[in-house]
């Protein structure tokens, strides 16, 4: 880990300490950030007795002008470019209103890294196990403000298991080549599919349906949380519909395990990527519930490569995002 990456993740909780009073963190993005957001809302959801965790949409975070949003409010916001509009205005509204901004981006020239008190310069590598991406340095956070406001220990196993990740993720994408390439051949022609998941690693479906199926493959889709399918959505399950099902572990894996074998019974068209069924070693048990999706978001991304391979659509294609005003 890059001990500038650290160093930055550490100041801005250091910082947060010295305030007195802690009530709230709020997570706040938009698309693909937005969905990184889930995860470290998971470990304070779990983990904290005394800290509220919310996630909002940057445009909605400041539209609904939340009345507990104050100088006991910490507000996290990611822009990989660092000039997302909605997210720095949200940035701004949240300094205007007491709380204290941390900023997570690739650019410390931007637009979010003036905005905000705080800045985490993070490394993009969307295919690798990154120990100095996104999606460490808000568990780091999120850990971090557990170790300084209520004593809990575990911010050490994580620093420790965040190691193991390059590797980690390499296995994994190495056990998963020939399924990648035999399910990018199968659903290259598919006009819909949907994706299915649960507890952290929902974030990680909901990225893929909108940033790779809509966004970068033009492919119809909903990401569904499973335990919302038996509440409408399991009525469009039929051998004609695909799905990408991930199998968690941990709390929610219930969840996904019964929407597994209800679509089971009707259609053999899924990709179940099962968390338990990879070579884990290196990440403590104590952790190890929320670094799912660090391992399954880059291995997911060499999914969505053979599937832009096969059909011929580069996941740099694009009709209107920044190709015009909107």
């Amino acid at each position: 880990m890059d001990n500038a990456f650290e160093r930055n993740i550490q100041a801005a909780l250091a910082a947060v300490a010295k305030r007195e009073k802690l009530a709230n963190v709020f997570f706040v993005a938009c698309g693909g950030s937005f969905a990184q957001m889930h995860a470290p809302k998971y470990v304070l959801d779990r983990e904290s007795a005394s800290l509220v965790a919310e996630t909002y949409n940057s445009a909605e975070f400041v539209a609904r002008d939340l009345p507990r949003l104050g100088s006991s409010s910490v507000v996290v916001l990611c822009s990989s470019s660092g000039n997302t509009p909605e997210t720095v205005a949200a940035a701004k509204f949240a300094r205007e209103h007491g709380a204290y901004t941390i900023g997570l981006t690739t650019k410390p020239e931007s637009d979010l890294a003036k905005a905000v008190d705080s800045v985490v310069l993070y490394v993009s590598k969307p295919v690798e196990g990154n120990a100095d991406g996104v999606g460490p340095a808000l568990l780091s956070l999120a850990f971090g403000l557990l170790r300084d406001r209520e004593g809990n220990r575990k911010h050490e196993a994580l620093a420790r298991s965040l190691s193991a990740l390059p590797g980690l993720v390499a296995r994994a994408q190495a056990a998963h080549d020939a399924d990648a390439l035999r399910w990018a051949k199968a659903v290259r022609r598919e006009p819909v599919i949907y994706t299915l998941a649960s507890g952290p690693n929902y974030g990680v479906t909901y990225s893929f349906s909108i940033c790779i199926l809509q966004e970068m493959q033009w492919i119809h889709t909903q990401a569904i949380h499973a335990g919302e399918y038996f509440h409408g959505p399991f009525e469009i399950t039929d051998d004609m519909v695909p799905f990408i099902l991930v199998l968690g572990t941990g709390a929610c894996r219930k969840m996904d395990q019964r929407a597994l074998d209800f679509t089971r019974k009707f259609t053999d068209k899924i990709l179940t990527i099962d968390i338990e069924a990879l070579d884990l070693a290196g990440i403590e048990t104590d952790v190890i519930d929320y670094m799912q999706p660090l391992i399954l978001q880059p291995l997911l991304r060499t999914y969505a490569i053979r599937l832009s391979e096969s059909r011929g659509h580069p996941l740099t294609v694009r009709r209107y995002m920044w190709a015009m005003e909107y």
